[in-house]
């Protein structure tokens, strides 16, 4: 069984975004890495992958205790499901600027983890002045950070395991890199 965990775009998608935030142009529109400055290799297409389900976590970021951190193995695609996607959809200002964010030390824990790919489905990692740091940080270390995915309780639903395929655009010296991303259950 496949599932499309990428966000359609459509035409009023677009509009919407690009009216609510200034980096939802080329690169950083719907489901897209934050390559940074960082080509995306080849074998990160295909990964082993797990969704956390942490949609009850409310008013607060995401902590390790979360999560089972012990599931996480190294060159892992790690997807984090908080509802937020649907709940709010995608493009409003409070999409950009209300999203969930992961706590930092969860993120140290998943890069000490090396893990290959980390997906959201909301606008970032961190908010504010902390997402681009972030997401050089990971970067930094390896990890791919992918953005705005949607249909991960499908994925939930089955269990918690999957195998990732992702194809990004073959775009270059830009920040944010649309893709595709797949899950076979």
């Amino acid at each position: 069984m496949y599932i499309d965990i990428t966000l359609k775009i459509t035409p009023k998608i677009a509009e919407v975004a690009q009216g609510n935030e200034s980096k939802a142009l080329l690169g950083h529109l719907g489901t897209h890495f934050d390559a940074m400055n960082k080509e995306f290799p080849l074998e990160y297409l295909e990964r082993n992958a797990l969704v956390f389900d942490v949609s009850t976590v409310m008013e607060r970021d995401i902590e390790l205790s979360d999560i089972d951190i012990s599931k996480v193995q190294k060159d892992m695609f790690i997807a984090f499901y908080t509802g937020f996607i649907e709940k709010e959809g995608y493009g409003s200002k409070a999409y950009f600027t209300q999203h969930p964010q992961l706590s930092n030390e969860l993120i140290a824990a998943l890069v000490k983890k090396d893990i290959s790919i980390l997906g959201i489905d909301f606008a970032g990692v961190r908010r504010g002045k902390e997402h681009t740091p972030t997401d050089q940080y990971c970067a930094d270390n390896g990890i791919f950070i992918i953005e705005n995915l949607c249909n991960l309780s499908e994925i939930i639903q089955q269990g918690s395991y999957f195998q990732a395929y992702t194809s990004p655009m073959n775009f270059a010296n830009i920040t944010g890199l649309p893709c595709r991303v797949i899950a076979k259950l």
